[in-house]
Order: C-alpha cells, then structure tokens, then sequence
C-alpha cells in the first residue's frame, strides 16, 4: 500500500493551504456574521482553477481526480465551511453531472464556465416532503411540443440564487417515462416559471447560499434533458456517492480546524498556574480529536481512490461520509468545551466550527441513511414494510 500523495497532489494541497490561509479565513467570519455569499472568495477560487480539479481540460478542467479535489476541500474547510460546501456541491453535484451525462453541446454550453469557476450549477433534487426519500419526488415534467414543462417546488437548494448561478438541474417526475420514473432537466438561472425564494436563516453555513425554488409552468426546450429519460434517480445516486466522498473531506477539514484551534489555546491558556494542555482531561480531548482525523481522512482518500481507480466505491463513500461527519460533530463539540467560556463566543472560530458541523450529518444522505446503506451491503435481510 502506498499512502503518499501525488507530486502534483502536494503541490496542489501547498498551495490551496496557502490560499485557505491568506484569502479564505480572513474572510470567513465576516462573511458569516452577515450570511453574505463570498462572491470575491469565490473568484479567487476560479482563478487558482479550484472548480475544474477534477475535469478534463477539453472542458475547462484540470485533468485531476476526485482525490486531488477532496484534498483542496479539506484545506479550504479548515477555515470555512460555507465555501468549502459551495465548492462541492458546484463541482461534486452539478458540474460533475453534466460531465457524466451531459451531451458535448451541454458540456461545452454549461459545463465549461463551471468549471473554469466563470459560473456555478446547482442540484435540485430534495423537496419539501422529500428529503432522504429520494422516490417521493412531486415536482413533474411533462413534454408538450418541443418543450419541457415543470411544476414543484424544491427545498434546501445550494447555490441556487447566486451572483454567477448559470443552471438549476432538476430531478422531476417524467410523467412520459416508464413508470414515472425521475428525469433530471436543465433549467437556466432566471427562466421564467422559476421562483427562487428568499434565502434560509441557518444555524450554520450561513454564506453558503441556500434557497428554494418554486416552479410553475417553467418552460425549457427539449434538449435540456439531461442523459436518458426515466434515469434520473440513478444519476443522482451516482452525484451522491461523489459527493458524500467529498463531504467526507469536508468534515475532517472542520474537525482539523477544531484540533489546531484547539491545540493552540490549550497551549496558551493557564489554569492553576500552567497551561491546560498539561491537564490529562485536556489532553485525551486533544489525543482522540487526532485519532478522528487521521482515520476519518484514511477512510475518504480510500473511497475516492478506488472511484479513480474506477473500482465498486459507493459502500466506502457511506463508509467515510458517516464516519467523517460524526467525528467533525464529536470534535466541535470537544472544542467548546476546551475553549470554555470563550468556546461559546463568536469571537473564536471554534464557535462557527460548532454550528457548522451539524449539517455534515445531514447533508448528502443523513448518518440514518448512510447506516442503511451499509447494512445492505452487509447483505442482510432487508426489514419489512
């Protein structure tokens, strides 16, 4: 086994370290005490080409993989999770669609400023009844003439009503395929017949951007259909096992952030005449936040090698995305407590790290979810209704 990253792979984690540092974290707080998209962040990121890492350079990509992006996330979470959400859910979710199911005119009309950063996607899929249960999508598309028709609403949409959002892709119910199975329709910022609603008032993730979207009679020709009709569910699931790797990486980025956050003050603040990293209740906080890390990050860089190594993956995404998350709550929590009073006061990021870190047990398939995925690849039986 070999556990050493790529040449190109340290290259591009020094420099997006550099970048989360000097332009990412000096920023994170504002940003997120005025639930203010970081649009000049987010430039910044397209500069250095964080978008395009994993796509190929024939659509503006870098020609990387998915590990190479998880380890951009993990840097760029470190310090803030709203970007580091926004960056994966534009490039894991939407972009990563269009690549893989997309035509080469839809490639080359969308797929191409997302990944050069120019614009940013997002993936409609969870509806006000429907989250976890994917199956109990409303929201249809019918054809009528050379068009599709929408109507529905979606719920929790990220990166739905930014500055530079080109693309809405929508999972419908097509009421034209077999069975009504889900299609996934491309649907451009601003058509008419889409509302995108006031933005979410967010424990956490507050410069993320997230809306939802009503759709009344949403008009869009018939080549915006996205791959083959009626497979729309199983795209998403494949978008989903992608992203709940990068989710992964996300987390153990937070719960990273929380250790050195951590490490620092213990080494700072004294109590009883010396510093409280000499107290063991202290330090066996600080050595199993370590333990969470190290091993959260060996469980998503094996699940997102084997996706690159085009091996089966899904069962050791569910593996990394639950156990990642679960140890970025465990470590936020744990900061706190270190910090103590000053843990509970938004002057100290660990603050923002704890409100954060729950919506990584929710989002890209809730810790229930990701349990029941790998019960059934445990092969056993499968409970009664």
């Amino acid at each position: 086994m070999d556990f050493e990253l790529t040449p190109e792979q340290l290259a591009l984690r020094d420099a997006v370290r550099a970048f989360a540092e000097d332009v990412v974290a000096p920023a994170a707080a504002g940003s997120d005490e005025r639930e203010e998209f970081p649009v000049e962040v987010v430039r910044r990121a397209a500069e250095m080409g964080l978008f395009g890492i994993p796509f190929p350079e024939r659509w503006g990509g870098q020609g990387g993989d998915l590990l190479s992006f998880c380890v951009a996330l993990e840097e760029i979470a470190r310090y803030d999770s709203s970007v580091a959400i926004t960056l994966e859910a534009a490039v894991g979710l939407a972009a990563n669609l269009i690549h893989r199911f997309g035509t080469d005119e839809q490639r080359e009309r969308w797929l191409v400023p997302m990944a050069r950063g120019e614009a940013i996607g997002a993936f409609a899929l969870t509806e006000p009844g429907g989250g976890s249960d994917a199956h109990a999508i409303r929201t249809t598309a019918r054809l009528e003439g050379d068009d599709w028709v929408i109507d529905g609403s979606k719920a929790f949409i990220t990166n739905s009503g930014t500055p530079i959002t080109s693309a809405i892709l929508v999972a419908a119910r097509d009421d034209g395929a077999d069975h009504g199975e889900i299609s996934t329709i491309l649907v451009p910022a601003g058509t008419p017949g889409m509302t995108v609603g006031p933005g979410y008032r967010k424990v956490g993730w507050r410069a993320s951007d997230t809306h939802e979207l009503a759709f009344d009679g949403c008009r869009v020709p018939v080549e915006h259909l996205l791959g083959e009709r009626g497979r729309g569910y199983a795209q998403s699931l494949e978008a989903l096992a992608d992203g709940r790797v990068a989710v992964a990486a996300l987390s153990v980025g937070l719960a990273r952030g929380c250790l050195e956050e951590s490490v620092r003050y213990a080494g700072e603040r004294e109590a009883f005449g010396r510093p409280i990293g000499a107290f063991e209740a202290v330090r066996f906080k600080l050595a199993d936040m370590k333990v969470g890390v190290e091993t959260a990050r060996l469980a998503y860089q094996e699940a997102a090698w084997l996706r690159d190594a085009v091996r089966p993956y899904a069962t050791e995404a569910s593996i990394a995305k639950l156990y990642a998350s679960e140890v970025a709550v465990a470590a936020a929590r744990e900061a706190v407590q270190v910090h103590g009073g000053y843990g509970y006061m938004e002057d100290f990021a660990v603050a923002r790290f704890y409100r954060d870190a729950k919506a990584l047990e929710i989002g890209e398939g809730t810790s229930e979810i990701q349990r029941m995925l790998i019960a059934r690849s445990l092969g056993l039986p499968e409970p009664t209704s």
